[in-house]
């Protein structure tokens, strides 16, 4: 039976840190097994941050910053794997596959008039390799977009092989910067795995916090627990990105559609509204457009028993306490009530989607992406110095 030991690393649309996860990992498809060994998270310094957002942003991007922060990244990557080993006390050299979902910076999955769909992650996996001398496994949004799928969301396959649970319905509701759900119905099979992006996660609330308050994130949700819901407000934020709440799944989304531009028309259209009412306002969206989501496109079809939360918005009490009170007749239970880690969650699934690329196995799932065929996800980079591949 294929064992291995494995990072996974990811940075996501929050563009707040690199999460890091080393996992020991056994068999293959269906019967893989994972155990999480350790688990790091590193904030990003303020000047990568602002050079990230200057490379998304189509005004202030060029393709020398581009170049440039794509190694730089990759330096990056590669002392977060270097730190996790030290602090795990496991040497590089018992390294087996590094997977690196890299940083966002474009996603549109659909075609435009001057545009194929396409997506775009970047921290250059050479560097990784070469400060690691382990073999990268990058670039897996990529064959999905090539299969005419959107590329996200990734993780339903890990949450199949990790999450299902015989005769027990269930929702996994990721809230990072963006959320997306993945539905695992009652012994259904990797063929009948369903998932899709519900729309904003954190990004918005996060977005809001950093100009009003000069604070990365809402901790906790203190601040929405402080304010006021406007739901007729809510209603119109709605209503801006109607297309993408009714179009039917496989559907992503990211920064492009709940982004800067997004976040900019909220403070240009609403400066009247308390700071606290805002933030509260945006928590009360994301709640909001999860179960609408949730309404229209998952309950209608699926018995669902619980529905698991992951991701950083599981630390968001008040945004929790939303989604409870819109969801009065569900059991909502976050990753640590079932033995998980809600923050390593995303780290340890590219580690496992890094492991099956090297053992030959699709890690998409169609029915989520909306891809034509099931793929072998991502690029190999070998480590770079004889004797280790």
């Amino acid at each position: 039976m294929v064992k291995r030991l494995a990072v996974g690393l990811m940075s996501g649309t929050s563009v707040d840190a690199v999460d890091a996860a080393l996992v020991s990992l056994e068999g293959t498809g269906s019967s893989a097994a994972c155990t999480l060994i350790h688990y790091t998270s590193t904030p990003f310094p303020q000047s990568v941050k602002k050079k990230i957002f200057e490379v998304i942003s189509e005004e202030h991007s060029s393709t020398p910053a581009l170049s440039s922060l794509h190694f730089e990244l990759g330096r990056i990557y590669g002392e977060a794997v270097i730190g996790l080993c030290t602090e795990a006390g496991v040497p590089l050299e018992d390294l087996d596959v590094i997977g690196s979902h890299g940083q966002t910076v474009f996603h549109q999955p659909f075609p435009t008039a001057d545009s194929v769909p396409s997506t775009l992650q970047i921290g250059e996996p050479s560097v990784i390799a070469y400060m690691t001398n382990t073999a990268v496994v990058s670039n897996f949004r990529s064959m999905d977009v090539a299969a005419g799928g959107e590329g996200a969301p990734l993780v339903p396959y890990t949450e199949y092989i990790l999450y299902r649970s015989p005769g027990v319905g269930r929702l996994l509701q990721n809230i990072g910067g963006i959320g997306n759900v993945t539905v695992l119905s009652k012994d259904g099979s990797l063929e009948d795995v369903y998932g899709f992006d519900t729309g904003p996660g954190n990004m918005i609330i996060d977005g809001l916090c950093e100009r009003l308050y000069g604070k990365p994130f809402d901790e906790d949700g203190a601040i929405a627990s402080t304010g006021k819901v406007h739901e007729k407000i809510v209603e119109e934020w709605m209503e801006w990105e109607a297309g993408f709440f009714s179009r039917k799944p496989p559907k992503s989304t990211g920064r492009e559609q709940f982004g800067d531009i997004f976040i900019h028309r909220i403070m240009e259209e609403f400066p009247h509204l308390p700071k606290e009412d805002l933030i509260a306002s945006a928590t009360y969206f994301t709640a909001r457009s999860i179960v609408d989501a949730y309404k229209t496109f998952i309950f209608p079809f699926y018995e669902v028993d619980e529905i698991i939360i992951g991701g950083g918005g599981s630390y968001n009490s008040s945004l929790i306490l939303m989604m409870k009170e819109l969801l009065p007749t569900c059991t909502l239970l976050t990753q640590e009530e079932i033995g998980y880690s809600s923050d390593a969650k995303e780290a340890i699934a590219f580690a496992l989607l890094a492991h099956e690329t090297l053992n030959g196995q699709p890690g998409n799932v169609p029915g989520a992406t909306g891809a034509g065929n099931y793929v072998i996800l991502g690029s190999i980079t070998p480590a770079p110095f004889p004797g280790k591949n």
